[in-house]
């Protein structure tokens, strides 16, 4: 992930970032999903742009949520939730082969259609299930 500030009275931008729509800072994320145009951060709360990714909270679970991965560490548990702690239980046991079976189904269903928040838990999965492999599956880590 990598973050960058763009001054406009400098750097004029083209395209269709409409840059202050919404309130400063405009903030914008890009991936393969979003292609060069990217796609703008859609606020939480009520509150000020920078007192909403100023939470930690906040700008964790909005870095999961753009770049479809997690901060869990599946190590340690450290960033992670109760969710991915049980999940992280529950595939710790098993074998990178299994592991690798289910990175592929859960690989398959990226481009469905889902809620925000099931897409933002398929992210975190897999980025588990890869921690998982990487450490050799069963009882490795």
């Amino acid at each position: 992930m990598a973050f960058g500030d763009v001054n406009l009275s400098e750097e004029p931008i083209r395209g269709n970032y409409n840059p202050g729509a919404g309130g400063w800072p405009t903030i914008r994320y890009f991936n393969k999903a979003t292609g060069l145009e990217g796609a703008p951060y859609t606020k939480k709360t009520s509150g000020a742009m920078c007192d909403e990714l100023g939470n930690d909270e906040h700008m964790q679970a909005y870095v999961e949520e753009a770049g479809g991965t997690s901060l869990c560490k599946a190590s340690d548990g450290a960033g992670c939730g109760e969710k991915e702690l049980g999940f992280i239980e529950k595939w710790k046991g098993e074998t990178v082969e299994k592991i690798a079976e289910q990175q592929v189904r859960l690989e398959g269903m990226k481009g469905s259609a889902m809620k925000p928040e099931l897409s933002k838990w398929l992210g975190q999965r897999l980025a588990i299930l890869k921690q998982l492999a990487a450490a050799g599956g069963k009882d490795e880590l």
